[in-house]
C-alpha cells in the first residue's frame, strides 16, 4: 500500500517525509482495520517531523485526524463498512489513576496515533474499536477529517476555559482549530474577537462571523472573559492574559510552546486571573463535539492534497498558506 513514512526528523522544506510502497497492516485483536479515505494535517505533525517532539519510534507513519472505512475487526456496535474517525488520543491503559478519575486525556500510558503508532498517512491503518467514533453521514469525508482534532481539541478548550454562552471570548491565532471552534461559540451565542496574523486569517475570521478582527499585536476592544491561544507562542500567552477580565482565564491549546516570557504579575495575573494548560482530548469530547458539529451543520474550509504530496501540505501548514484546514486523500481515491 502507499504510505508517507518519517524515518529521520528534520525541517520540513528538506522534505523529510518519504512516500513509500509498504505491506498492509495486520490486525490484533481488539482493532480494526481502516481503508483510510482522508486524513486532516495538524501542526502536531509538524512538530512531530521536525523533531520539536522527541522521538518516539525509529520510523513511523504520522497523521491523527483520520477518516477511514472499517473493512476488518468490525463489532455488533461499529460493524464493518461504518465510516469512523480517529483521533490523536489512540488508546489509554485503562487503570491508571487519572483513567480511574475519568480523566482519560491524562493517562500515564497513552497511545498516540501517528505518534506512538502508525497514523493515518497511508491508504490503510489500524485503531483500537474502542476508540473510533462513527461519523454522522452529512459530514463529507475531507470536512469530517479536521473535526476529528482541531475541532475536537478546540471543543476541549472552550470547555477548559469555561465558556459559558453569551461570553465574550477572545481566539488568539486562527488556523484549522480556531476556524472551527468559532462556529461552536456562534451556536453558544458568544461574542468572538479575533487576534492573528495574516490577512487572509483576518479576512476568513470576518467572513465567518467574528465580532472583531485584529492583527497579532492588536488588543480587543473589550475586556474579555475567556481566551484561547492556537498558536505556539508564550507570546501570545501573554496577549491574551492582558486582555482578561479579572476572574477570566486563557487556555493554551498547544501540544509545544516555544517559551514564557516574563510578564507583570500585578497587571495580568492578579485578580484572579487564571492560565490553563489544554492536554489531548477525551472520548467524550469526540462525541460531543461530533453531536454538535452535525447539529451545526459544520463545514470546515478545507484544502485537499494527494498523499504523495504530505511534504508540500505540511509546508504550508507551517507557512500559514492555507485559510482552514489541509486534508491528504490518497492518491488512487483522486484519480477516480
Amino acid at each position: 500500500m502507499q504510505a508517507v513514512r518519517l524515518t529521520q526528523t528534520g525541517p520540513i522544506h528538506g522534505r523529510p517525509l518519504e512516500v513509500v510502497d509498504v505491506p498492509m497492516p495486520v490486525r490484533s485483536p481488539g482493532e480494526v482495520l481502516l481503508r483510510v479515505r482522508a486524513c486532516g494535517v495538524c501542526r502536531t505533525d509538524l512538530h512531530i517531523v521536525e523533531g520539536e517532539l522527541p522521538v518516539l519510534r525509529a520510523q513511523v507513519i504520522p497523521g491523527h485526524q483520520i477518516v477511514g472505512e472499517v473493512v476488518e475487526g468490525g463489532s455488533e456496535e461499529v460493524p464493518n463498512g461504518t465510516r469512523v474517525g480517529v483521533s490523536w488520543v489512540g488508546g489509554v491503559d485503562g487503570d491508571c489513576p487519572y483513567c480511574r478519575r475519568g480523566l482519560e486525556n491524562l493517562c500515564d500510558a497513552p497511545t498516540f496515533t501517528g505518534y506512538s503508532v502508525d497514523g493515518g498517512y497511508a491508504e490503510y491503518a489500524l485503531a483500537r474499536r474502542d476508540f473510533v467514533v462513527p461519523l454522522p453521514a452529512k459530514l463529507e469525508d475531507a470536512h469530517a477529517a479536521p473535526l476529528l482534532c482541531a475541532g475536537i481539541i478546540g471543543f476541549r478548550s472552550l470547555r477548559v476555559a469555561g465558556v459559558e454562552p453569551g461570553d465574550r471570548v477572545g481566539l488568539f491565532g486562527f488556523g484549522a482549530s480556531a476556524h472551527l471552534a468559532i462556529a461552536v461559540l456562534q451556536a453558544w451565542k458568544c461574542e468572538v474577537y479575533v487576534a492573528t496574523r495574516g490577512e487572509s486569517h483576518q479576512r476568513l475570521a470576518a467572513s465567518l462571523g467574528a465580532t472583531w478582527v485584529g492583527g497579532e499585536r492588536d488588543r480587543p476592544p473589550v475586556e474579555l472573559d475567556r481566551a484561547v491561544t492556537f498558536a505556539p507562542s508564550g507570546d501570545v500567552v501573554v496577549a491574551a492574559l492582558s486582555s482578561l477580565r479579572k476572574g477570566g482565564v486563557v487556555a493554551i491549546n498547544a501540544i509545544h510552546l516555544d517559551r514564557m516570557p516574563e510578564f507583570d504579575y500585578d497587571k495580568l495575573l492578579w485578580g484572579e486571573r487564571q492560565i490553563r494548560s489544554v492536554t489531548n482530548m477525551t472520548r467524550a469530547d469526540a462525541r460531543d463535539f461530533l453531536k454538535v458539529a452535525a447539529e451545526a451543520n459544520l463545514q470546515p474550509k478545507v484544502t485537499i492534497f494527494p498523499l504523495s504530496e504530505a511534504n508540500e501540505a505540511l509546508m504550508a501548514v507551517k507557512a500559514d498558506g492555507i485559510d482552514g484546514a489541509a486534508v491528504l486523500v490518497p492518491d488512487a481515491l483522486l484519480k477516480r
